[in-house]
């Protein structure tokens, strides 16, 4: 049965490209389009993003989407492309502090050092995309969370979101593991700036992103290489290894050019599992 599927990532080829995370957001919501699936993406607005090479329009009903952050009200706004050669559709969240200051290579400085309000910046990415949904008119049916990025996400909706309207009602969150790296550590500070709710099993100042998420996600999909298996180190985590129920993992075929489609088949498997 056709799902409703919003797309939550920071890499989309040609706009992004920065780890293979860009071309599996690609192929992927494409393969899931084309059998025949609603989906709908969205990635930050980097500075470096030429609106006028890739055609992007503004989108009246999505400009100056309010919402509360760090105890503050903001304010973000989103324009729209699709994919090029494709009807995927993709959004561009905006946010002149966020966002915009970038370079290509997003998540580090250009003297290769993590860019230490990366948690902040996600937990703010994440906020504002699950604001977009009254100005979208649109409710999903499942969050795909992608990474490390976006997995924030599932908490953050049962705090604050779901069923607060009718925009916010029996949504789902699958949460996708790609990695496990220091990208995926984030202070608890952070967290509690973001007001991400913390399991009380979870111990220390530093977190791992994914097991704050998993005790919330709905469903957890980790994607083992052929050269590493990052299932078997996840799942002795202190919060994946609770919720081990939830995961799935699929194997990809190929390092550097896995079947896509074939992973799309087994995505959509997982999702259709996932209880009403």
């Amino acid at each position: 049965m056709p799902k409703k599927l919003y797309y939550l990532t920071t890499e989309i080829v040609p706009f992004a490209n920065v780890t293979p995370l860009a071309d599996f957001s690609t192929r992927v919501p494409l393969a899931l389009q084309e059998k025949g699936h609603d989906i709908r993406t969205i990635i930050p607005k980097y500075g470096y993003v030429s609106e006028r090479k890739y055609i992007l329009r503004e989108v009246i009903r999505l400009r100056e989407i309010p919402f509360e952050f760090n105890g503050q009200n903001k304010v973000a706004s989103a324009k729209s492309a699709f994919i090029p050669k494709t009807r995927v559709q993709v959004y561009f969240l905006e946010d002149s502090h966020w966002f915009k200051p970038l370079t290509n290579l997003v998540y580090k400085s250009k003297n290769g050092r993590i860019l230490a309000d990366n948690g902040e910046r996600y937990a703010y990415f994440a906020k504002a995309v699950l604001s977009t949904l009254p100005h979208l008119f649109w409710t999903p049916d499942i969050f795909i969370c992608n990474g490390w990025q976006s997995a924030l996400v599932p908490g953050m909706y049962k705090k604050h979101f779901e069923g607060i309207s009718d925009f916010y009602k029996k949504i789902k969150t699958a949460m996708v593991i790609h990695d496990n790296n220091e990208y995926s550590d984030i202070s608890r500070k952070d967290l509690e700036v973001a007001e991400v709710p913390i399991h009380k099993s979870l111990k220390g100042n530093t977190l791992n992103v994914f097991d704050v998420g998993s005790f919330e996600a709905d469903s957890i999909i980790i994607l083992d290489k052929p050269s590493e298996k990052i299932s078997e180190k996840l799942l002795k985590q202190p919060g994946i290894s609770a919720n081990k129920k939830k995961v799935s993992v699929i194997n990809l075929s190929d390092d550097e050019s896995p079947d896509y489609k074939d992973i799309a088949d087994k995505m959509e498997q997982i999702l259709n599992k996932i209880p009403a």
